[in-house]
């Protein structure tokens, strides 16, 4: 029987799921984070932080310091402690007790506590969610392969909004509102994208036009990054389908939770 050192057996509990004790873990864990969060949204109200302002410094701070010992020892029993430190569980592990640290220094930093949230997403290995990992995968891969068109696309239209403000300001001047061009491009920034605060509004006819414009603009353009998703969405899709293939007829395009063949019927391999 082979017996493990403390470190091993740390790192099984902290990094694992495999045994109850690293299930348990992290059960207690994720309770602990939520728990910390609650916390931190009740001191954002007035009246509950005004009233309860020390028990909720003191439980902060008690979930805090749990937090902090809990990336050392991770770093502690990590058989690569940097490349833990640099994956993205580690960062946010880091960004998990930071803000606290630096409300010292920088007051209200601690509000970005919230960061603490992303944690949750541990659920998804204690309870082996393999597919929603998978469907998660699919839509960050489509992301990555649309971000070309989609930096294209937005630099078309941090040109045209530029363009736009620059020509309402000549239009309407700082005599009706726009008293600079980046007030103007913040006008034209929220016209186009329909929000429509209306702090701002054009007062001549010929600022109106182009109001006009500018939000017909807007619905055609709000289209353009749902399509490239949705392309790059479909194409990865497809990818995943071809993947799946019969090992009796080698039939491939099934759908992800396909169990059988769609041409053969036979038993399709297990895949995830």
């Amino acid at each position: 029987m082979v017996t493990l050192t403390r470190k091993q057996r740390l790192y099984q509990i902290i990094f694992g799921t495999q045994t109850k004790a690293g299930q348990y873990f992290d059960i207690v864990l994720i309770g602990a984070i939520l728990s910390s969060e609650l916390i931190l949204i009740l001191s954002s109200v007035q009246t509950i932080e005004s009233e309860f302002s020390t028990l909720l410094t003191v439980l902060e701070w008690t979930f805090t310091l749990l937090f902090t010992a809990e990336y050392i020892l991770r770093l502690y029993c990590s058989p690569k402690p940097w490349a833990y430190a640099k994956s993205f569980y580690g960062i946010i592990d880091l960004i998990a007790v930071l803000p606290s640290y630096l409300a010292f220094l920088l007051p209200g930093s601690n509000y970005l506590l919230i960061f603490r949230l992303i944690r949750v997403m541990r659920i998804f290995r204690i309870l082996k969610l393999a597919q929603f990992l998978k469907d998660s995968n699919i839509l960050l891969r489509s992301l990555l392969m649309a971000q070309r068109k989609i930096l294209v696309f937005f630099s078309t239209v941090a040109i045209l909004v530029t363009v736009l403000g620059s020509l309402l300001y000549i239009i309407e001047g700082p005599e009706n509102g726009f008293t600079s061009i980046p007030i103007s491009i913040y006008w034209a920034i929220v016209t186009i994208t329909t929000v429509g605060y209306g702090d701002i509004v054009p007062q001549t006819d010929l600022g109106k036009a182009l109001a006009s414009l500018t939000m017909l603009l807007g619905y055609s353009i709000l289209a353009v990054p749902t399509g490239i998703i949705t392309a790059e969405l479909s194409q990865e899709m497809k990818t995943q389908r071809d993947f799946i293939r019969c090992m009796n007829c080698s039939t491939s395009g099934h759908e992800a939770d396909a169990k059988y063949c769609r041409k053969c019927g036979t038993e399709l391999p297990e895949h995830l």
